[in-house]
């Protein structure tokens, strides 16, 4: 067999859930943004899926799956997670709260388990492409498996 395979947390997870996944890995010295990360991998734009962490004005964290050419709605996501407001998580904070760097951060398998909303557009489709839970990975698996790893549920929450 030779070099033992590269398992994130996120795929222990999928292998624990038996929930079939393709994996793919790519150079990348620095993140820049997930379409670069699209174009630098070969993956269709409107199948890759970025993961972005907000905070709630109660204080608690909201993740949130949205297609990479997308911005998050901020008004529809807080309405979605049941909050007066939310604000985008500060970068810095990130690795501390969910496990994860900026870039190769995925709702599969954070530090904790944050309530996870996937856009709707993803519902429609056959699979999407997630970060793998780190930087230079890509997983591909159905919408609705990651649904089910991440505990996730569906919502319009984009512009």
């Amino acid at each position: 067999m030779g070099k033992k395979e590269l398992k994130t947390n996120a795929m222990r997870i999928l292998d624990r859930y038996k929930i079939p996944y393709e994996y793919q890995t790519y150079e990348c010295g620095e993140f820049v943004d997930g379409i670069t990360i699209a174009d630098q991998a070969g993956l269709p734009h409107d199948r890759v899926y970025k993961t972005l962490v907000t905070t709630g004005k109660s204080g608690i964290h909201y993740v949130f799956v949205i297609p990479i050419a997308s911005e998050l709605d901020l008004k529809k996501a807080a309405r979605s997670a049941g909050e007066k407001s939310l604000e985008m998580l500060p970068v810095k904070e990130l690795t501390a709260v969910t496990g994860y760097v900026r870039g190769g951060c995925t709702a599969i398998g954070m530090k904790k388990a944050f309530p996870t909303i996937i856009n709707e557009t993803a519902r429609c489709l056959d699979y999407v492409y997630v970060s793998g839970g780190r930087l230079g990975m890509q997983l591909k698996l159905a919408p609705g498996d990651l649904k089910r790893a991440a505990g996730a549920e569906y919502a319009d929450v984009i512009f």
